[in-house]
């Protein structure tokens, strides 16, 4: 069996590919969340920071990738904010689906709130911003994990707790 070549450091195009899909996801779901008022926006910009931030605090400070470009660019920013953490415990804590629901909402409430925005009145602005969504949570995601971070990371050798839940047999 072929050994797989795993990065140290992630290229930095990796990362901005990655950073770019997740970008237009969110401005997608901005743009749709906005329809029903600043408030509602405001609400949805800060689910998405607390969840970045929670990211960065709580699992890339244990990650391999701490203070290195990872494929998604995250371990360099986790080490402007937090101290490191232990490697060991990023696999502390097994994932299961249900952990995965807050990441979910993030393309999930802005895509159901456009699709109820599209019954009400038809608008191409939200019919793109919805494609946008579709797009990059699926094949967006898929590209960018199955090709581009997930088969060349360190980390995955050392035990991770997504691919241990999405790789089941």
């Amino acid at each position: 069996m072929e050994t797989m070549k795993t990065y140290n450091k992630f290229p930095l195009w990796i990362a901005g590919v990655s950073n770019l899909n997740a970008i237009l996801l969110y401005v997608a779901g901005f743009l749709i969340i906005n329809q029903l008022g600043i408030i509602v926006l405001l609400i949805y910009v800060a689910f998405v920071i607390i969840l970045e931030i929670r990211l960065i605090r709580y699992h890339c400070v244990n990650c391999f990738y701490y203070g290195k470009v990872c494929g998604f660019g995250k371990g360099r920013l986790s080490a402007l904010f937090f101290k490191k953490g232990k490697t060991s415990d990023f696999c502390s804590k097994e994932l299961g689906w249900k952990d995965m629901i807050p990441d979910m909402l993030l393309s999930l409430i802005p895509f159901v709130t456009g699709i109820v925005l599209l019954i009400l009145e038809f608008n191409v602005f939200i019919l793109a911003a919805l494609l946008v969504i579709i797009l990059t949570t699926t094949v967006g995601n898929s590209f960018i994990r199955g090709s581009l971070t997930c088969k060349y990371c360190k980390q995955k050798e050392l035990g991770c707790p997504a691919e241990q839940l999405f790789q089941k047999k």
